[in-house]
C-alpha cells in the first residue's frame, strides 16, 4: 500500500492535467532570453543567472515549487538538489523529465521528453574486426555525416534536450574531427561519453580527449587473457593495447566503464574479467547481452542459454555486494533477479540504466518507472550515415537526421510508441509480473524473431521460445542449469 501511495502522490503532484499544462507552458522557447524557458527558469532558481525576463522568472517560481516538492517526497534536501543541478547535463535531464511528464504523463515505464542519451556511430571506420560487431564496422562509408552536418546535428540534439551524447562507431577515435565534435557537444551542455576499443588511447590522446570535454569512456574487454580477447577482436595484440588504453584513461581521470559481451566463449571468464577491472581501478564493469545483429548474426550458436544467463546474473548480483567497482549488465532480466534475491522488507538493490540503486519499501514501486529495456525510451541510436534506430543493436530505421524532425519522431513514431508500452509485449514477457522492471530485450526479440514485441528468448521464463529456436537452428539444446560452485 505504501508503494501505491507513493505512486499516486507523484501522479497527483506532477501527472495531473493542470500540472502537465503548467510544465508544458514552461517548456517552450523564450525569444527574449534566447533559450528553452524551463532551462532558463532552472538557471534563475539556481542562481546561475539574474537577467531572465518576467515570464521566465515566473516559470522559475513554478519550477522551484516542483523541485522542492520532489525533494521532500524523495527525502533529499533542497540544498543537495541545487548542488546536483549546477551541472548543465543534470539540468538537461531534469528538463527532459518534466517535459516527459507534460507530453506523456506519469506512466510505467516512464518516458522522458527527449532521450537521455544518444549513442552516435560517428564513423564506420574501425581498426579492429570484432566478430560480434553490431555495425559490421571496417571501412568509412561514402555517406557519413560531414563535419558541418555533425556540428549541426549536435545543435539539434541540444535543442531537443538530450543530456548525454556517446560517440561510438566503428572506432570514434579514428574520426579526424572527433575533438571538434566533443568540444561542441560539451559547449552545448551535454555530458560527453566515448565508446571505444581503447587501442588508440595513448597517454597524450587521453589528455586531449579530457581537455576537449569528454568525461566518460566505455572500453571493451571480452576476455581475461589475450588469447580470448584477441580472438573476439580479430586482431593479434589488441588485448595489450586495450589494457594500456584503460590505464591511460584511468590516469587521465575519466569515468571508465569496461564492457564485456557475454557468450559461451567467455562466459566462464567473466568473474576473472571483474577481477581484472578491480585491479585496473575502473568505475564500472558491464556485461552486455549478445544480440544477433551485424556480424553477430554469424555467431548465434555462442549465445548463452537462459539458464547460463540466469546463473551469470546471479553471480553479478553477488559480486556487487563487495566489488571495488560497480557491476552492471544490459540484460534487463537483472532487475528481476535482483528483486528476487533481495531481502523482503528493507532496502532492495534495483539495477537501472544508470546505476545499481538501493531503494526502501516506500519507494520500491517507483523503480517500475525507470527499469526495463530503454530502447526508444531512454535512448536512441544514430548511425554513421544519419539513420536513426531505437538502439545500436536494433537495426530498424525510423528516419534519417538529414531530413527528420527529431522532436516529432521522439513524440509520435509508431515503433517507439510500441517499445514504450510493456503491456503490448507478447509471450512470457507480456504476462510477467516484472515486465515494467524488465520487459525483455527488444533488440534480441527483433534479432531472433523479426518482431520487436516478441518474447526475449534469453530468459528462463521463455524457455519454450529458446528451445524452439534451437530446434529451428538445428543446434543442440543447451539449457541445463550451470553450477558455478
Amino acid at each position: 500500500m505504501e508503494t501505491e501511495t507513493s505512486i499516486n502522490i507523484l501522479s497527483v503532484l506532477i501527472g495531473n492535467p493542470l500540472s502537465r499544462r503548467i510544465i508544458a507552458g514552461m517548456s517552450g522557447e523564450c525569444e527574449e532570453c534566447g533559450g528553452n524557458r524551463l532551462e532558463i527558469a532552472l538557471e534563475q532558481y539556481l542562481g546561475l543567472r539574474d537577467d531572465a525576463c518576467p515570464k521566465c522568472r515566473r516559470a522559475s517560481r513554478e519550477a522551484a515549487f516542483i523541485i522542492k516538492t520532489g525533494a521532500r517526497k524523495f527525502g533529499v534536501t533542497e540544498g543537495d538538489m541545487k548542488k546536483t543541478f549546477q551541472d548543465a547535463y543534470w539540468r538537461r535531464g531534469l528538463v527532459s523529465v518534466m517535459k516527459g511528464i507534460a507530453e506523456f504523463g506519469v506512466r510505467r515505464p516512464f518516458v522522458p521528453g527527449a532521450p537521455f542519451q544518444v549513442v552516435w556511430d560517428v564513423t564506420h571506420r574501425c581498426n579492429l574486426r570484432c566478430q560480434h560487431c553490431y555495425a559490421s564496422a571496417g571501412k568509412v562509408l561514402d555517406d557519413e555525416l560531414t563535419t558541418a552536418e555533425a556540428l549541426d546535428l549536435i545543435d539539434r540534439l541540444a535543442r531537443l534536450g538530450v543530456a548525454v551524447i556517446a560517440f561510438s562507431g566503428g572506432e570514434p577515435l579514428s574520426r579526424p574531427d572527433i575533438l571538434d565534435l566533443i568540444r561542441h557537444a560539451r559547449k552545448k551542455g551535454m555530458y560527453v561519453a566515448l565508446a571505444t576499443n581503447g587501442t588508440l588511447i595513448t597517454e597524450a590522446r587521453a589528455k586531449e580527449l579530457r581537455d576537449a570535454g569528454a568525461e566518460y569512456v566505455q572500453i571493451s574487454i571480452d576476455g581475461a587473457d589475450a588469447r580470448t580477447h584477441d580472438e573476439f577482436r580479430g586482431i593479434s595484440g589488441a588485448f595489450d593495447r586495450t589494457i594500456a588504453g584503460v590505464r591511460n584513461a584511468v590516469d587521465a581521470g575519466f569515468f571508465v566503464n569496461i564492457s564485456t559481451t557475454a557468450t559461451k566463449s567467455n562466459y566462464d571468464q567473466i568473474p576473472s574479467i571483474i577481477d581484472l577491472c578491480e585491479e585496473l581501478g575502473v568505475n564500472w564493469v558491464m556485461a552486455y547481452n549478445f544480440v544477433p545483429t551485424g556480424r553477430g548474426q554469424d555467431m548465434i550458436d555462442t549465445d548463452l542459454s537462459p539458464y547460463e544467463r540466469e546463473d551469470m546474473l546471479q553471480m553479478l548480483f553477488e559480486r556487487n555486494k563487495n566489488s571495488k567497482c560497480q557491476v552492471l549488465t544490459t540484460a534487463p532480466q537483472f532487475a528481476r533477479v535482483a528483486l528476487q534475491q533481495s531481502c523482503a522488507g528493507g532496502a532492495v538493490m534495483v539495477p537501472t540504466h544508470f546505476c545499481n540503486q538501493e531503494v526502501d519499501g516506500a519507494l520500491f514501486g517507483l523503480t517500475e518507472f525507470v527499469g526495463g529495456c530503454g530502447a526508444g525510451r531512454f535512448y536512441m541510436a544514430i548511425r554513421a550515415n544519419g539513420d536513426i534506430d531505437p538502439c545500436v543493436f536494433f537495426p530498424k530505421s525510423i528516419g534519417n537526421v538529414r531530413t527528420a524532425n527529431l522532436e516529432e519522431l521522439w513524440k509520435h513514431d509508431p515503433l517507439l510508441t510500441d517499445l514504450r508500452n510493456k503491456d503490448k509485449v507478447e509471450g512470457g514477457c507480456g504476462s510477467c509480473e516484472y515486465r515494467y522492471h524488465c520487459g525483455g530485450c527488444r533488440a534480441r526479440a527483433y534479432g531472433y524473431f523479426g518482431n520487436h514485441l516478441a518474447p526475449d528468448p534469453g530468459c528462463v521464463n521463455n524457455m519454450e521460445y529458446y528451445t524452439a529456436l534451437r530446434v529451428m537452428q538445428t543446434l543442440p539444446v543447451s539449457d541445463l542449469p550451470v553450477n558455478r560452485g
